[in-house]
């Protein structure tokens, strides 16, 4: 799996990083995402595909891969 965002897209709601803080982080200027893994395991696997993926509200982020 692979792990996929759009900078452009996001609005800095923050709900991926608490979904998935390894996966994610917030820039401190901005607030808007950055991707800490691009090929997360286990259950952050889980969490970035199960969670973070579907509740983000700008939809900036997408999963790929298996």
């Amino acid at each position: 799996m692979r792990v996929h965002v759009h900078p452009d897209r996001c609005i800095g709601a923050g709900l991926c990083v608490m979904s998935a803080p390894a996966v994610f982080d917030q820039n401190d200027d901005s607030g808007l995402v950055v991707l800490l893994d691009d090929s997360p395991a286990g259950a952050d696997a889980d969490h970035a595909r199960k969670i973070a993926e579907h509740i983000c509200p700008s939809k900036a982020i997408r999963i790929t891969g298996g």
